[in-house]
């Protein structure tokens, strides 16, 4: 009995502890995800509209990403396959959680999908996230349950900047599980705070930090405007904004300049050289922003709905400078920050993703493969250069596209290409029925 409870006691004990070899061989964890974010809206990817100094620096000193793709093309589907690292189809949230009770707002991310920050966090990592969760309105959907020690933000899609209510007039700031209506500033500013309060906290553990911005989401509020929502009512003053393009321009600024102070910590505590660091949008942009010569906006599963800006930055293992072509998507991170962390899933837990630890480090391509997107009946369909899209315009319900030759998606090949496009449409059809098939069930009313 003794022998059995100090064995008892050494696996309790070590599967929390951390030797100082794993601590040099497995980075902290920094990722950071903006909102509605489009293609052409950083300096480092051509915009003339936004300066961003800072992610510019981040992508010089890293990897910048020019066939990075969002799993989903709005904001709910994306976050669920960021964080399980599976199509969000599978992980049962394939559209928006609403915050009116009308719609969904009663669905979340059940606990039987795993999350990157419980595996993680199981793997020995402190782990904290900032900003934005849009998985679950309801309590028992909180990121302080789902893997995340830390967290003070919103479980909605958007906050007003300064009141902290959300689109229906509910307030909505959290310090972990509680809400907390003492505290006061722009988002923005918080989020990246809070991030850095985080970092120095942990600097002598390896750590995981989710920095999940609101900006440039909707509304559109830059660091010195006033609240555009009253509790109890929503918006009352958006209508009324005339200067849009400033504020969209102040409110990037705002998050390159928060991701340089993260950057500046890291430096500050002498962890850069083993922090990984990934930049990425959760979506295209809407017709507010830029997705540069990309066709269609937030939403649509044309180029511009879900190529989205990413950058990886990890000094002395990817190298300065590089610029990767490779079809990438979002759900290929979890894998990767697995395998960077020396964490695993369960036995028998299905990821989708594939790890990009190679490609980042080693520049090694990745082994051909179907990519898909689906939301709200609109489709499409990646394999190599080819695209098919499916009645995302009901005038052209079957569309095919070379990317290589026509990143714009102007000229539709369908009729020329017919064989193609049959075998294309029949792996979808294969797709859409398996994740159908095992998507776990959100609840009733």
């Amino acid at each position: 009995m003794k022998s059995a409870i100090v064995m008892l006691f050494c696996c309790v004990f070590l599967t929390g502890f951390v030797t100082a070899e794993e601590k040099v061989a497995r980075p902290n964890i920094v990722l950071i995800m903006a909102d509605d974010l489009g293609y052409g809206d950083l300096s480092c990817y051509g915009s003339t509209q936004c300066d961003t100094p800072q992610l510019d620096r981040l992508a010089a000193r890293g990897m910048r990403f020019t066939d990075f793709h969002s799993s989903g093309t709005v904001c709910s589907p994306t976050r669920a396959g960021l964080l399980t690292g599976r199509y969000q189809q599978r992980a049962g949230i394939d559209g928006v959680v609403y915050a009116d009770p009308k719609k969904n707002r009663h669905h979340g991310l059940q606990k039987n999908e795993i999350t990157l920050g419980q595996c993680l966090q199981a793997a020995g990592y402190q782990t904290g996230m900032f900003g934005k969760w849009h998985l679950g309105y309801q309590s028992q959907y909180n990121p302080t349950y789902r893997g995340f020690q830390q967290f003070v933000g919103y479980v909605s899609g958007n906050v007003d900047y300064f009141a902290h209510l959300d689109g229906t007039g509910v307030f909505d700031w959290w310090h972990d599980a509680e809400l907390n209506r003492a505290e006061q500033g722009y988002v923005t500013h918080l989020i990246t705070d809070h991030a850095v309060d985080f970092i120095r906290q942990q600097k002598e553990e390896p750590f995981f930090v989710y920095i999940a911005h609101e900006a440039v989401h909707y509304p559109y509020q830059g660091p010195n405007d006033k609240p555009m929502r009253k509790e109890g009512v929503g918006d009352i003053n958006s209508a009324k904004r005339k200067d849009i393009a400033n504020a969209y321009r102040e409110m990037n600024t705002e998050m390159d300049r928060g991701i340089g102070k993260i950057v500046t910590v890291l430096e500050e505590l002498k962890l850069t050289d083993n922090t990984f660091i990934f930049f990425l949008s959760d979506n295209g942009a809407n017709n507010k922003g830029s997705n540069g010569k990309l066709r269609g906006f937030k939403g649509s599963v044309w180029e511009g709905g879900h190529r989205v800006p990413a950058i990886a930055c990890w000094p002395g293992h990817v190298p300065a400078g590089n610029v990767c072509d490779e079809t990438v998507i979002s759900i290929d991170l979890m894998p990767t920050l697995l395998e960077l962390a020396k964490a695993t899933v369960p036995a028998g837990h299905r990821l989708d993703g594939v790890s990009l630890v190679s490609l980042l480090t080693q520049q090694q391509k990745l082994k051909p493969r179907p990519i898909f997107w689906d939301y709200s009946g609109r489709s499409a369909v990646r394999v190599g250069p080819w695209k098919l899209v499916l009645n995302q315009d009901r005038k052209t319900p079957v569309e095919l596209f070379n990317l290589n030759e026509d990143l714009s998606e102007s000229i539709n090949l369908a009729e020329k290409q017919a064989q193609r496009v049959q075998v294309m449409q029949a792996a979808f059809a294969v797709w859409k029925k398996e994740v159908t098939q095992t998507a776990t069930p959100q609840p009733e009313k």
